[in-house]
């Protein structure tokens, strides 16, 4: 057996059908959508048969999202109320379960009621929860985020001014 005698196995080959070329229709049958140019709606990939895309149910994007929005984990303070601890920082929140992330920033909020005397080392504090830990004799030391650096340039151009 050599190259130049191979051949196709019989009947697995057909001629091309001659679409356009002078044939009555042009291969594509007599009227309708699929007929046109163009007219290939229904094998595309949005196509759901005629019902409403899942583009067009789709709600639309709207509001204002602020780039420089700091996001905050809340924890509450009937959850620091079970922990056996006295400092209550970044780690010991981590260890007990109370927050996702060392790296976020921590907001200590209101929920619950707090007996202990407990120093807080965290980076935000709601209004009724500080009045909470005062008044079970606690202290908050807010610790310093770092600035913005798109913010601190307009403050310091503001300053100069």
């Amino acid at each position: 057996m050599q190259q130049n005698t191979l051949r196709p196995r019989k009947g697995s080959t057909h001629r091309n059908r001659r679409r356009g070329i002078g044939d009555t229709f042009g291969g594509r049958g007599v009227k309708g959508q699929q007929k046109r140019v163009g007219g290939s709606s229904k094998f595309s990939a949005a196509f759901e048969g005629g019902q409403m895309s899942l583009v067009r149910r789709m709600p639309k994007l709207g509001g204002f999202r602020n780039v420089n929005r700091v996001e905050f984990q809340p924890v509450n303070l009937a959850a620091i109320e079970e922990l056996t601890i006295d400092k209550i920082s970044r780690e010991t929140l981590k260890d007990a379960g109370l927050i996702r992330s060392k790296k976020k920033p921590i907001k200590i909020l209101g929920f619950g009621k707090l007996t202990k005397k407990m120093t807080f080392f965290v980076d935000a504090v709601s209004a009724s929860a500080k009045a909470a830990i005062e008044k079970a004799g606690g202290s908050i030391e807010l610790t310093k985020k770092k600035a913005n650096p798109v913010k601190a340039k307009h403050i310091k151009s503001a300053e100069n001014e």
